[in-house]
């Protein structure tokens, strides 16, 4: 309680609330508008350079989202449709490599990003404009029914701030400073490991094209990392749009859990990421807990009518990148022991207590405190029959408590992010061998593993067999 109420005493002092600014909701957005000369606004094209973070794939659980530079980054955004047409090159931000994100990005890679009027993704589009562009706060606010309008004083500036309900119904409040530009606009989005996540943009050094004022420092932060970071050197209002669609965006939700029988009692599960589900004496160990609750139940599913009659006791866990992550509360709302890397454990406790209430999940649905098992450099997982072998795997750029999950009796090993196939067989070896891949071979002679398959997390799209000749050649070597 004392640590509490000491940190009230700064916090008044910097802020101060007044019950109202004498203006109403629709007053104060129209002066605004004005203010940005938008008014007449229907299109606008901006570009320039920055940085972009992948939320997620940080190297550990206290890391920043891993930072790309962007050199060159243009967009296109129609306000009415709306719609929106990304373009920019892509540039590896940290050497050596460290995080997640599709890492080491080799050279320039180019990237479009189109989400076309009409389509199922543009709907979602009006909440991330609304916290990308000044004029797309301000129209969300006006089409909003709850607007309320405060004035805050913060660290000596004052501010007029607009809040309302969002789409996803959470608030969302922008500050407005005495010359009427949008200079923050925060609220809370739904991420499902994180939960009910801060949402944050930062506008700032404002300068005129062509009658309209736009930001020319765009910083944009999630669970209080930065995602996005532009600095912006051109701008064109009312630029023809001409936003087309990108094509038929593919059907929603994961295909259906396939298997296959790798061994006794010992199966492969895809139809998303790959998983592993063993037959244990008097239980079910399922190996990756995949991306999300949906993919979770489907693994689930399939692991039962596998090994029927038998509970789900374990869920392993290779790394607590969120696409590897996204679907463990759904088995620690089932009851299942996580066996996960000793650097995961405080983490998971913190994150999976905070609240999921814009999206809930299983686990807020049904809530259970979550159970460890904990992989130091090694753990050994065995009824007697079956071998789960568990390595720490060492000195891995991409993530820093990364297990690789080894079955002597069949010779497979199932790995996260060390080896990613291509889409066909690998032939000849890349003319840049990725030091991730190297660090797998590696461990794999330090730990003496007797390999002849491998199981990629990131499975090839053909659902090829993945043989150790495959790895050998992606690093270099042959048999």
């Amino acid at each position: 309680m004392t640590k509490k109420l000491t940190a009230v005493v700064p916090l008044f002092a910097i802020l101060a609330w007044a019950a109202g600014t004498g203006q109403d909701a629709k007053t104060v957005i129209a002066s605004a508008t004005k203010a940005l000369g938008a008014d007449n606004l229907k299109t606008v094209e901006f570009s320039g350079s920055g940085f972009d973070y992948v939320v997620g794939q940080a190297a550990s659980p206290s890391s920043p989202w891993p930072k790309f530079i962007d050199k060159t980054y243009t967009r296109v955004v129609d306000l009415d449709a709306p719609a929106s047409r990304m373009q920019r090159i892509r540039m590896q931000g940290e050497n050596p490599p460290r995080g997640g994100g599709q890492q080491p990005v080799i050279g320039e890679q180019n990237q479009t990003q189109v989400v076309a009027a009409g389509s199922p993704q543009a709907g979602a589009l009006r909440d991330e404009l609304m916290m990308t562009l000044p004029y797309s706060f301000l129209r969300s606010a006006a089409a909003a029914g709850d607007v309320t309008v405060k004035s805050q004083t913060m660290n000596g500036k004052k501010f007029t701030v607009l809040s309302f309900t969002g789409q996803n119904k959470a608030m969302v409040r922008g500050y407005l400073d005495s010359d009427n530009m949008v200079e923050k606009v925060e609220t809370k989005i739904d991420n499902n490991v994180l939960g009910d996540t801060p949402f944050e943009t930062a506008f700032s050094d404002y300068k005129d094209f062509g009658g309209v004022k736009f930001p020319t420092h765009i910083v944009q932060k999630q669970g209080g990392y930065p995602v996005l970071d532009l600095t912006v050197t051109d701008v064109k209002p009312n630029a023809p749009a001409n936003i087309a669609s990108a094509g038929t965006p593919p059907a929603g939700g994961l295909p259906s859990a396939t298997s296959e029988k790798i061994g006794d009692g010992v199966y492969l599960i895809l139809g998303g990421y790959a998983a592993m589900a063993v037959d244990f004496k008097d239980y079910i160990v399922i190996v990756e807990g995949g991306q999300s609750d949906e993919r979770s139940a489907a693994v689930m599913a399939e692991a039962r009518k596998l090994i029927p009659n038998k509970p789900i006791k374990y869920v392993v866990n290779t790394h607590h990148h969120f696409d590897h992550s996204g679907g463990l509360r759904a088995y620690v709302a089932e009851g299942a022991i996580v066996v996960t890397h000793q650097s995961n454990k405080a983490y998971y406790e913190k994150i999976w207590a905070n609240p999921h209430t814009l999206a809930p999940d299983t686990l807020s649905k049904h809530p259970k405190k979550p159970k460890f098992e904990l992989v130091a450099d090694k753990k050994i997982m065995t009824d007697g029959n079956h071998v789960i072998e568990l390595y720490h795997q060492q000195d891995l750029g991409h993530n820093d408590g990364m297990l690789l999950v080894y079955f002597p009796k069949e010779k497979v090993l199932l790995e996260a992010d060390g080896f990613n196939p291509p889409a066909q067989t690998l032939t000849r070896t890349p003319a840049t061998i990725s030091p991730y891949t190297a660090n797998m071979a590696a461990n794999i002679q330090r730990l003496k593993l007797d390999v002849e398959r491998i199981i990629p997390i990131h499975y090839p799209a053909d659902n090829r067999k993945v043989m150790n000749s495959e790895f050998l050649t992606a690093i270099g070597k042959s048999n």
